[in-house]
């Protein structure tokens, strides 16, 4: 039986600091530790723009087992030990450098220690420092008591992980494999929808329905009828669609459009920052950030009627369908509709559906074709879209009968999607948990034979 003793990290832990001054004429490498304790180059950096020149350096020629942590991220586990490619690195005295006794602790032993529920359940327990980013001096850890076997039984349980590594690695991939497919089905679900396969059985049972032909000359009547009322004004003409520009067969009863064929196009505007009357008022208002492949049923932020009166911002109605059309990462191209009333900033487009068009088909449309669009963007350092080139999207449109049904199967079929991915999900939870349960059990010794 392996004998167990408990020790503190202070028995096997010696922090160290090799103090360097930063010159301005020279370059610096910076490092950052992740919520999982993963250790890596965060940059190159000049001299002269860091702030705090008195820093430290990381020496793994002299301590090749170190392990580093920050001491405001150690509570949501920035912590780990550090990789060879960091050696020289210079980093604060907020990220404390510490040599591991390998006489004592292995180290592989060691890592799986360090993202062990069994450990920070001990880290939490510990005082914490500060009021506004709290934290944890290493001093406090360094007094953490924890059950320790003797060296050759932690290579043992150190063999066993591998194999559980392995298996988990497995199952993780596979997961991560499930989701990939789930999205792929995703989109050409999509897709299918958009190009009157998801409904060519229907068509075939409902072969006598009214054309989109007839939806399309309803609105041109409409849009007449509103400019005569003076509710909205008189469109340019749109240019004619290529066959170049049409992507597929369509279906019968279907016709090419433009966008700005049947719905009306708004781009939004941002009010004065610096005017504190536009602020803060009773109207909705979104930012392109808030577009996010949804529905919006409420703001961050919300304007007022002077806003509304002395800017180019203006009130979208509910089930309006937004586009982003500038934003970072991968906001670009995304989409949202509305199920309130509200303005919305320079950066995102509003398509005003006509009467006869249900808003989703179009939200289902720019979601299918999300990459196609973001590439349409122009500019240099931030590509943008515009109104134009969203006015001017070439679209299928389906028959009025045949919208609702493609609305309605998308709809089950994302239902049933849905409940595909919330069971990945818990899987996923499921096996991280599998592993935390059998660390906590490795780690966690109540036998009664102890040093």
């Amino acid at each position: 039986m392996a004998t167990w003793k408990t020790v503190k990290l202070g028995d096997f832990l010696t922090p160290y600091r090799i103090e360097h001054t930063i010159r301005s004429d020279q370059d610096y490498r910076q490092v950052t530790i992740s919520k999982s304790g993963n250790i890596s180059l965060r940059g190159v950096k000049s001299g002269s723009k860091i702030g705090r020149k008195r820093q430290f350096q990381i020496d793994l020629i002299r301590y090749p087992n170190t392990v580093l942590f920050t001491r405001q991220g150690l509570l949501d586990g920035a912590i780990g030990i550090a990789p060879s490619e960091i050696d020289g690195c210079v980093v604060t005295e907020n990220m404390p450098m510490m040599s591991v006794n390998t006489d004592v602790v292995s180290i592989e032993y060691l890592r799986k220690l360090l993202v062990s529920d069994y450990f920070f359940d001990k880290v939490r327990k510990l005082k914490i420092v500060g009021s506004a980013q709290k934290s944890i001096h290493e001093r406090d850890l360094l007094q953490v008591e924890l059950d320790l076997p003797e060296k050759s039984h932690q290579l043992e349980t150190i063999k066993k992980f591998i194999v559980l590594d392995s298996e988990q690695a497995q199952l993780v991939s596979e997961l991560a494999h499930q989701q990939s497919l789930l999205k792929k089905l995703r989109q050409q679900i999509l897709q299918e929808a958009i190009e009157g396969k998801l409904t060519a059985d229907w068509r075939s049972q409902n072969p006598d329905i009214e054309p989109a032909s007839e939806l399309l000359k309803r609105i041109v009547a409409e849009k007449a009828q509103l400019v005569k009322d003076k509710k909205i004004k008189a469109q340019k003409l749109l240019p004619p669609i290529t066959d170049e520009e049409k992507p597929f067969e369509l279906p019968k009863g279907w016709e090419w459009c433009r966008i700005g064929d049947i719905g009306e196009i708004k781009v939004g505007a941002t009010p004065d920052r610096n005017n504190l009357e536009y602020w803060e008022g009773s109207v909705n208002w979104v930012s392109s950030g808030e577009v996010a492949n949804n529905y919006i049923s409420k703001t961050k932020e919300k304007i007022t009627l002077k806003a509304l009166d002395e800017s180019s911002a203006r009130i979208n109605p509910k089930g309006s369908v937004l586009v982003a059309m500038i934003g970072q990462g991968k906001t670009r191209g995304q989409t949202a509709i509305l199920e309130i009333d509200a303005a919305t900033n320079q950066n995102v487009c509003a398509i005003r559906p006509m009467k006869g068009i249900i808003p989703e088909i179009l939200w289902y449309f720019f979601l299918s074709r999300y990459e196609k669009t973001r590439s349409g963007a122009s500019g240099g350092n931030q590509p943008a879209l515009n109104g134009i080139k969203i006015q001017n999207t070439v679209f299928a449109l389906p028959p009025a009968s045949e919208t609702k049904i493609i609305v309605q199967k998308i709809r089950e079929i994302e239902c049933f999607l849905d409940q595909l991915e919330t069971q990945i999900t818990q899987n996923q939870t499921h096996a991280e948990q599998l592993m935390q349960a059998v660390l906590k059990e490795a780690f966690n010794h109540n036998s009664e034979s102890r040093g």
